[in-house]
């Protein structure tokens, strides 16, 4: 058959036999594991071999043997799709494995057996690269605009990294650059253009995003769907763009990584136009490329093509392990071993700063990170427990140099300002305010890219605008990421704004989220007590639900301490002898009107027990002994109070217990009319409890 139309020979003039050599056997082994899996996204890698092949082989800093060494460039595939790029890269360049304590293991992360087993039950090769499930994927990539988001959290916290620890002597001590694979489907996705727009206002120049204008997607050309001028666009944003029209010209390749390299004041973006499945005879340029396997005789006449052995599977060519020794593998060594002799050396120049970085990089906090957290007196009237938060997260801050964060463009209402800090900004990269602007899908993206470089990041924003941000928080907990969100304005407690304002579903739908732990507090001591909850969580994200409105501070030298929030459920107050006819469970502000109901229902002789329970996940960690001891099963009067959808509340109340909640939208009143219309009230707990004594006789 002859060569594929409009094709040339694989072969530059920049090229050597080696680098064809490794090129084509990253192709080759794409087509194999797709097709072995007979699933998967062969077109991509093999259009961009060349493209990541150089990056690493001449100009990524990465060493193969400590692939978490913290100056390390970072190389992030937001094309998750196009996985078994990485995957060929990371088995060709040897890279180690490295083990909970991010120490390396003596083993490969990615071996040519792993490689064969590619989309397979329990396989280090999953359809979409997973942090920490294989080493050297710097972050979980899949749902298209997440890689390309996550890069612009890295960048950041490169520069905040250099912005506070770079001393005179040591001013390269944090450099490192972010490159990213990106695709068709990343740039149409709404977050790249958020992230992009951030990252210009920044300056971000240590990030490189290497743009695939394939020209196709699922449904066939993206000129079905897609008309954008790229380059126009991201100039607009404020980027160096630069492009190469063909992406197996190592020469011009070259010249853009280096056009990258040389730009110190704004990020840089390189279109790369390639041809998806690129050598295949009749899948080339086609959508048929794209996710599906290309068939045992189109790999044969791709390898015909490529002068590759036609029935050869799965093959690495005598030479191929050794040139990448020699080419990244040697420059990544060299690089990792003159920084940690710097390190050695700042650490006896700077040493209360070294152990900083020391304890940041294994996510271990410093002594006495907590000491300065309040306590707070009885208080009928209350506070906010947003208000609350925002002074037991300035008391962390003082002592946890690397908590960084901020909000969506809501410190003033989120109270998640950070007092006599800066904002970071192309200014002062120092700063530990971060404005995110109004863009939550981009922000919680951007702290997952954080957490990976492991400082210690917050967002915040009203909880209906979780949804806003849903897939990184999910990706969030994918990945175990420490990140924190802190989401006010929790109920119809929002009052006037109304419906569109007030969350309904947000609390379940978060709740749903496996790995994600969601804090509502009653008063300010349990928001005290969930901070200090919380900081120490390695690989927990974390939702704290705050509420707009005061909530009374409970004496609790009445009622039991706010320190039973750290299991996720407490006793806050009991039937004498311990032995309850009914138990009034609440979360956050309707913890205060079962208290009340209780004291009611107390001064009648009924025995009831008010059950706080701020995070059901915290509370289904426990032992079943303490969950019984908190919830004994045979006491099955029970009542639910929360201002969210009653969806799962069965799970503690029965089938037959009471759920007050919401069972619709809000409304837009002042908000005593609305705790009055929807039944958020101490009669109507009271009467619940009376109604489920009398059921259960």
């Amino acid at each position: 058959m002859a060569s594929p139309v409009n094709l040339k020979q694989p072969v530059t003039e920049a090229d050597s036999p080696m680098d064809k050599t490794c090129i084509d056997t990253i192709r080759t082994l794409s087509m194999d594991a797709v097709q072995k899996a007979n699933s998967g996204h062969p077109g991509t890698p093999m259009a961009l071999a060349p493209v990541a092949y150089l990056l690493w082989q001449k100009h990524l800093r990465y060493d193969p043997t400590d692939p978490v060494w913290p100056n390390r460039d970072r190389f992030v595939l937001s094309a998750g799709h196009a996985s078994m790029l990485l995957y060929s890269l990371l088995h060709l360049a040897e890279v180690q494995a490295v083990d909970e304590k991010y120490e390396t293991t003596g083993r490969p992360s990615v071996t040519l057996d792993d490689v064969k087993n590619f989309r397979q039950l329990h396989s280090k090769t999953p359809g979409h690269p997973e942090y920490r499930l294989t080493s050297g994927v710097e972050t979980t990539t899949g749902p298209l605009g997440q890689g390309v988001a996550n890069s612009v959290g890295m960048a950041i916290a490169s520069k905040w990294l250099a912005a506070r620890y770079n001393k005179p002597g040591f001013e390269d001590l944090f450099d490192f650059n972010t490159y990213v694979i990106c695709s068709d489907g990343d740039m149409m996705e709404g977050i790249s253009h958020e992230a992009a727009s951030i990252a210009g206002h920044l300056k971000l120049s240590n990030l490189c995003w290497i743009y695939d204008d394939n020209r196709i997607t699922i449904e066939g050309n993206t000129s079905l769907t897609y008309g954008d001028d790229v380059a126009e666009r991201f100039m607009a944003y404020g980027w160096n763009v630069a492009r190469v029209g063909d992406a197996n010209d190592l020469g011009l390749l070259e010249r853009a990584y280096e056009a990258f390299a040389h730009c110190d004041d704004r990020p840089t973006l390189i279109i790369v136009d390639s041809h998806i499945a690129w050598g295949a005879p009749n899948k080339q340029d086609t959508s048929g490329a794209h996710g599906e396997p290309l068939g045992d005789e189109e790999i044969r006449l791709t390898k015909k093509f490529y002068g590759w052995p036609e029935d050869a599977k799965f093959l690495v060519p005598d030479g191929v392990y050794d040139h990448f020794r020699k080419g990244v593998g040697a420059r990544g060594k060299e690089a990792r071993e003159a920084w940690f002799r710097k390190l050695d050396a700042y650490r006896a120049k700077h040493p209360e700063l070294a152990a900083e970085l020391d304890q940041m990089q294994h996510r271990r906090l410093p002594d006495g990170w907590d000491k300065d957290i309040p306590t707070f007196p009885a208080d009928a009237k209350g506070v906010a427990s947003r208000e609350s938060s925002g002074k037991v997260l300035n008391a962390v801050a003082k002592n946890l140099p690397w908590l960084i964060g901020g909000s969506a463009d809501l410190a003033p209402s989120t109270k998640t300002l950070i007092k006599d800090a800066d904002s970071f900004s192309a200014e002062h990269y120092d700063g530990r305010n971060f404005h995110f602007g109004i863009r939550e899908h981009a922000m919680g993206a951007i702290l997952n890219g954080m957490s990976t470089v492991k400082v210690r990041p917050y967002g915040a924003g009203f909880l209906i605008f979780s949804d806003y941000g849903r897939t990184p928080i999910r990706l969030a907990a994918l990945m175990e990421l420490p990140v924190i969100y802190v989401f006010t304005h929790d109920s119809i407690g929002v009052g006037e704004d109304g419906p569109t304002h007030q969350p309904i579903e947000q609390l379940p739908s978060l709740r749903a989220i496996p790995g994600l732990i969601v804090v509502r507090p009653c008063d300010a001591n349990e928001v005290a007590e969930a901070w200090r909850t919380i900081i120490p969580f390695r690989h927990k994200p974390v939702a704290l639900v705050m509420t707009r409105q005061a909530l009374p501070t409970l004496d609790r030298a009445k009622y039991a301490p706010a320190s039973g929030l750290a299991k996720g459920a407490y006793v806050l107050a009991d039937a004498e002898g311990g032995k309850p006819d009914v138990i009034l469970i609440g979360t956050g502000s309707e913890v205060s009107l079962c208290v009340g109901a209780y004291e009611k229902l107390k001064a009648e002789g009924v025995k009831a027990r008010v059950v706080s329970m701020p995070s059901w996940e915290l509370f289904d960690e426990q032992d079943q002994a303490y969950q019984d001891e908190v919830l004994p099963p045979n006491v099955l009067a029970r009542v639910s109070v929360e201002q969210a959808s009653t969806f799962g509340w069965a799970k503690y109340v029965g089938m037959k217990g009471a759920t007050i909640g919401m069972k619709s939208f809000g409304a837009s009143a002042p908000l005593k009319d609305l705790l009055t219309e929807f039944g958020f009230t101490v009669d109507r707990v009271y009467e619940a409890a009376r109604q489920q004594i009398a059921a259960r006789g």
